[in-house]
This record gives structure tokens, sequence and C-alpha cells, in this order.
């Protein structure tokens, strides 16, 4: 076993309490295991100086371990980040689909620890992907095309891990993870519970209001100029409300005074998941932004109340028959 192998498995160890996976054979650091979610490396996170002080960065730090991983997908290894709680057992999970694409946007440390830490002093293990081709990892971005898999991945990851029930998985994402959590319910109805945030459900609303991302569009989209209505159709999920997975909960977050994502977006959205008596809460919240920075304790707690219910005691929709999915 190599030395980098040998330190992978041993901060995996501490970030779960002392209990890691078996040391089955790993491949060498460049060789992509063929299992889709299958992890490559762990190293944990490692704030600047000064953060450990700061009081939310030292609750969390207290409580929770943040790992930066690399984990094998469709056969390419990609980065994210995992947010373990040091107590507790059979905890529920949570899958963070961040904003931005290629390196704009990319989760830091600290990013990890704030988001995803705070998320794990609740109970949760949560797992982040960077998305493909980002943070130095393999292949390309196709801002929700093939790079979907990575974010569905993370579900073989999640089981793979001790101290995880991954049969109560909640998703969340924010903006462009937001239309990477819709895409994901098209894919999969493992999801007990969505959270979308400023979330791009019209790409083609999106790219009139903002033109100047159409170049990007240009360059992460495989064959955009020949299929532009098609690729940008593919990715709207106001288009296709009918495929989200039935029976999941979608708590929907916007900004009234949101400049890059129209307002409207989220409304058209809540109207399309209301014809077809699809569960769903919508909270636009008065004067903000995109990062909804002014209301974001409310976001906080909302979103809390949302997982507790339906992802950790999975609790059915009002209305419904008592039922697993």
């Amino acid at each position: 076993m190599s030395p980098g192998v040998a330190a992978s498995l041993f901060v995996l160890a501490q970030a779960f309490g002392g209990m890691a996976p078996p040391p089955t054979p790993t491949p060498p650091a460049n060789v992509v295991p063929a299992e889709n979610g299958r992890l490559i490396s762990v190293a944990a996170a490692r704030l600047p100086p000064g953060f450990n002080t700061l009081p939310d960065y030292a609750a969390v730090m207290e409580a929770v371990n943040v790992s930066a991983i690399s984990y094998s997908s469709d056969g390419i290894g990609v980065k994210g980040y995992m947010a373990v709680p040091k107590d507790g057992e059979h905890l529920p999970c949570v899958i963070f689909n961040r904003a931005g694409n290629r390196e704009f946007g990319i989760l830091s440390d600290e990013d990890a620890v704030r988001v995803l830490g705070g998320l794990a002093r609740r109970g949760y293990v949560v797992v982040a992907s960077q998305y493909r081709g980002s943070a130095r990892g393999q292949g390309r971005d196709e801002y929700g095309g093939a790079d979907l898999d990575d974010v569905l991945n993370l579900i073989p990851l999640l089981e793979s891990l001790p101290r995880t029930d991954a049969r109560r998985l909640g998703m969340i994402g924010w903006q462009r993870g937001g239309m990477m959590t819709y895409l994901a319910l098209t894919r999969t109805d493992r999801i007990s519970a969505a959270v979308v945030v400023s979330a791009i459900s019209d790409l083609p609303e999106w790219l009139e209001k903002r033109p100047e991302m159409g170049s990007a569009m240009q360059a992460m989209i495989p064959r955009f100029d020949q299929n532009r209505d098609e690729a940008l159709t593919a990715r709207s999920a106001i288009r296709w409300p009918e495929k989200l997975a039935p029976k999941t909960p979608i708590l929907i977050f916007a900004g009234g005074g949101d400049w890059a994502v129209s307002p409207k977006q989220p409304l058209d959205m809540a109207a399309a998941l209301l014809a077809i008596r699809h569960p769903f809460r919508l909270v636009m919240l008065e004067g903000s932004d995109r990062d909804l920075r002014e209301h974001r304790a409310e976001v906080d707690r909302v979103t809390g109340e949302w997982l507790d219910r339906y992802v950790r005691d999975q609790k059915p929709v009002p209305g419904t028959p008592l039922s697993k999915k």
C-alpha cells in the first residue's frame, strides 16, 4: 500500500470515528476504479489561519469532520467534499450541488466547512461534487450533460460509507446546482426531498436575459451550435415537470430581487408543478438577490426543517397516504 493510499484510509477512519471501510486493494493514483462512487482519495479540509477561532467555524469543526475527496465517476476521477458528524449511527444523507461552472463557483475548504459542515451539524452525512473538469478533476464540465453522473454517482459513494443510511437521502442545489437537482430527479426516485435555491429552470429565458453566458454554454455543451434548442430544453425543468420523481417534495427558494435568474422562473416552475399536483413549497424572499444573504438565517432554518421532516423522519407529504416510496 502506497503512503498516499495509507494516508487517505487514515483520514477516512478519522472522519468516521475510527471505522473505515475494509482496506481493499486501491489502484495507483493515476488509475481510476471502474466502480462508480468509489473513493480514490480523502484529505482533511484545512482552514486559513484564524478561521478556527470564528464562532461558526469553530462550532462546526468541533462536531464534524470535513474532507476533500476524489471519487470515480464514469471511469474518471472527480473532486468533491464530504462532511461527517463525529457522533451518531445510521445517519441520513444529503447531496449538495454547487453553483457556477468549471472553476467559477468551485467549493473551497472554507465553503465546505461552512455550508456542508453546517448541514452535517444537524446529523447528516453531506457530500458534494465539484463536477468533472473542475478543481483539477478529470473530464469536462458539460453544464448538465454527462456531469450529471457526477451527482448521481455520489449515491453509491454514500452507500459505501460506514454509519450512513443512504435510504434517507436529500438533495440541495444552489443556482446551477438547482438545475442539476431537477435533472437528477428525472433519473432517480431515491431522493426523499429536494431543495433548490435561485435555480435555473428555463435556460432559453435565462440566456435571453444574460446573453453573455452564451459563450460559456457554447464552450461547455457538446455540439451546442448544432443543437442549441435541444440542449437548452434538455436542461430546462419548466419544459418537463412531469419527468420529475413524482413523490419527491421540492422546496423552492427565490429572491424577489434576483438579477441573475428572473424571479418569474420560480413562479412559473411552481405553477407547472401545481398543474400536475407535484408536492412543492415556494418561498419568495422579498428584496433578496440570488444569494439570499438578507434572509440566510430563515433559509437555513426552513431548509433544516424540510430535511428533518421528509429525509430524516421520512414523514409523508400532508394529504398523501402513509407509505414508503
